[in-house]
C-alpha cells in the first residue's frame, strides 16, 4: 500500500448525500489541491473523486476518454479511447458538454494553413463545460464553474502585445484545438487565465458558437470603428455572419448583409438587415454604393472567400475600413490607386480579447444576440466536416458529449 499522508488518511469517504459543514468543505477543497500536487496518486491503479462545492456531488473522473482526433492531414477524425489528462500547476481538467464546429477546425484537419499543427491532435475551440479539477496554485476559477475553453488557449501575459491588452497577437501564444488539444473530447486541459466565463442562464449549446464565431465577429465590428447610424456591411451571412449582423444591429448600426445564398440573405433579413445583396449579381457593388449612398463605413468579411474579399473592399466607402476575418487560403489583389485615392483602410481582425470575450457573452446574456445552432453527436464530425466544406451547413452546428461512455 502506498504511503499516505496522515491528514489524508483521515477523511471520510465522499459519497452522495453527505452534507459537510463549512470546515469539513474546506478540508476537502485543501485535500483534493493535495491530491493533484501527487501526480503518483492518478495513476491507473488509483481512481480519484473530484470535489465540487459543498451540495453537490462528487465528479469520478475516468482514466480514459472519447475523443475525435487528427491523425493525418486530410483524412477522416478517428474516434479513439484515449488518457484523460492531468490538470498541473497552474492548470484545470474541464468536463466538456457542448462544443461548436468552426470552420477552422476544417482548416486544422486538413493543414490548410502555413503554419500547421501537428498531428495527431484534437481539434476544437468553442468547447463549453464544467471546471472537474485544478491544479496547484489556480485561484481564478473554481470546481464547479461553467468555463469556455476558445481559440486562444493561452498567451504569455508580458510581451509587448499582452501588456497592451492585444493578447490575441502574442507572438508565443497557444491555440485551442491547434497547437493545444481541443474540445472534440469529453475532458480538455485549460489555462483558467484565458477561459471564457459564461453567464448564468446561457446553456453550454447555446454559448458554443459565442466563444469563436460570436467574439470574433463582435471584435470585427469593433475593428470597423464604424458609428452607430453608420453602414456596415457583412458578407458572408452564416455561421460567423448571422451573430454579425445581431451585434450589429444592437451597436446601432445599418446593415447590409452580402452572401451567394438564398437562403441566408432570407436569414439576414429576418435578423434585422436593412438591406441584402446577393453577391453573385453583376451590380452587386454598385447597386450597395448607390443604396448606401457611397458605400458603407464598415465592411466586415467573414467568408471565407478570395472572391468576397475582394467585392468587400470595393464595398468600403471612401475613410472607410474593410476588416476581414475569414481565413481562406491564398492571396488577393488590391487596386492600388482606389485604395489610396480613397484613403480606405484594410485590416485583418484576429478573434478578439478577454474583454471582448466578457462583452460579446454579455450581449448574449441580455437577449440581444443568439446563435442558430443544429445540435449534432460527436460522433458525427466527419460528416459535419463533409457538409462544411460544401457550404451545407446554414448557421453552427454544436457537438454533445452525450452517450459516448
Amino acid at each position: 500500500m502506498r504511503n499516505i499522508p496522515a491528514d489524508l488518511a483521515r477523511v471520510k469517504p465522499v459519497s452522495r448525500g453527505i452534507r459537510y459543514t463549512d470546515a469539513e468543505a474546506h478540508a476537502c477543497r485543501t485535500i483534493d489541491r493535495k491530491l493533484l500536487s501527487l501526480p503518483r496518486w492518478l495513476d491507473p491503479a488509483f481512481p480519484v473523486a473530484r470535489l465540487l462545492p459543498p451540495g453537490k456531488d462528487p465528479v469520478m473522473i475516468p482514466k480514459t476518454m472519447q475523443a475525435a482526433v487528427v491523425t493525418a492531414f486530410g483524412q477522416p477524425l478517428a474516434f479513439q479511447e484515449v488518457p484523460v489528462p492531468i490538470p498541473g500547476p497552474g492548470q484545470i481538467l474541464v468536463k466538456t458538454e457542448a462544443c461548436g464546429v468552426c470552420h477552422t477546425d476544417l482548416h486544422a484537419a486538413n493543414g490548410d494553413w502555413p503554419l500547421k499543427p501537428t498531428p495527431p491532435f484534437i481539434p476544437g475551440h468553442e468547447a463549453i463545460g464544467i471546471v472537474v479539477a485544478m491544479g496547484p496554485g489556480v485561484t481564478i476559477v473554481k470546481a464547479g464553474d461553467r468555463v469556455g475553453v476558445p481559440w486562444l488557449y493561452s498567451a504569455c501575459g508580458h510581451c509587448e502585445y499582452c501588456l497592451s491588452a492585444w493578447e490575441t497577437d502574442c507572438p508565443t501564444a497557444e491555440f485551442g484545438g491547434y497547437t493545444k488539444n481541443g474540445g472534440f473530447a469529453e475532458y480538455i486541459l485549460a489555462d483558467p487565465n484565458y477561459v471564457a466565463h459564461i453567464p448564468a442562464g446561457l446553456s453550454p449549446q447555446a454559448a458554443a458558437p459565442l466563444i469563436c464565431a460570436g467574439v470574433t465577429t463582435y471584435k470585427g465590428i469593433k475593428e470597423t470603428e464604424a458609428r452607430p447610424g453608420e453602414w456596415i456591411a457583412i458578407s458572408g451571412c452564416g455561421g460567423l455572419g448571422h451573430l454579425a449582423i445581431q451585434y450589429a444591429k444592437a451597436m446601432g448600426l445599418l446593415v447590409v448583409g452580402v452572401d451567394i445564398d438564398e437562403g441566408k440573405l432570407a436569414h439576414a433579413k429576418r435578423l434585422g438587415a436593412d438591406l441584402v445583396i446577393d453577391a453573385r449579381d453583376p451590380e452587386a457593388v454598385e447597386t450597395l454604393l448607390r443604396e448606401t449612398g457611397g458605400g458603407c463605413h464598415g465592411v466586415l468579411i467573414t467568408a471565407p472567400s478570395l472572391p468576397a474579399f475582394q467585392q468587400g473592399v470595393a464595398m468600403t466607402r471612401r475613410h472607410g475600413i474593410a476588416v476581414l476575418t475569414g481565413l481562406p487560403p491564398g492571396s488577393f489583389p488590391l487596386d492600388i490607386f482606389d485604395l489610396v485615392a480613397k484613403c480606405v483602410t484594410v485590416r485583418g481582425s484576429f478573434v478578439g480579447t478577454r474583454k471582448d470575450m466578457a462583452e460579446c457573452l454579455d450581449f448574449a446574456a441580455r437577449g440581444k444576440v443568439h446563435a442558430d445552432i443544429e445540435l449534432q453527436p460527436l460522433t458525427a464530425i466527419n460528416d459535419v466536416f463533409a457538409r462544411l466544406e460544401h457550404g451545407d451547413v446554414a448557421s453552427r452546428v454544436v457537438l454533445e458529449m452525450k452517450g459516448l461512455t
